[in-house]
């Protein structure tokens, strides 16, 4: 599976962003796919994971209300729509997938940088 993530950009403190995290090489169809995200000096963090089958969702409880993972079949492609952004939401934001019986996520795209001001 090769992702792709894309969307990042600078936002001011209060708005609203939206990531893409798009597959080829293999359909999502048995598979989780999470984001996560590092920001400088931090150890990389969970963020949000969708199961594909159910659509069946899980949330850090820092983003939890503001953010929401969501799915397009068609396109095979997952979405972090983020709301009420604030400074510290500033990170690299990176997709990844596992397969439903695996334990670990071992599949990464490259990430997209989201900066939030003040």
């Amino acid at each position: 599976v090769q992702l792709q993530a894309s969307g990042g950009g600078l936002v001011q403190a209060g708005g609203s962003l939206r990531l893409s995290c798009a597959a080829s090489g293999r359909t999502f169809s048995s598979y989780f796919v999470g984001w996560f995200r590092q920001a400088p000096g931090k150890e990389r963090e969970f963020v949000a994971q969708i199961r594909w089958t159910d659509g069946s969702t899980y949330y850090a409880d820092s983003v939890k209300g503001r953010f929401t993972i969501s799915r397009d079949n068609a396109k095979n492609t997952v979405y972090l729509q983020m709301n009420s952004l604030k400074p510290e939401d500033t990170a690299v934001y990176y997709c990844a997938a596992k397969n439903i019986h695996s334990m670990a996520y071992g599949y990464w795209g490259q990430g997209t940088q989201v900066t939030v001001s003040s």
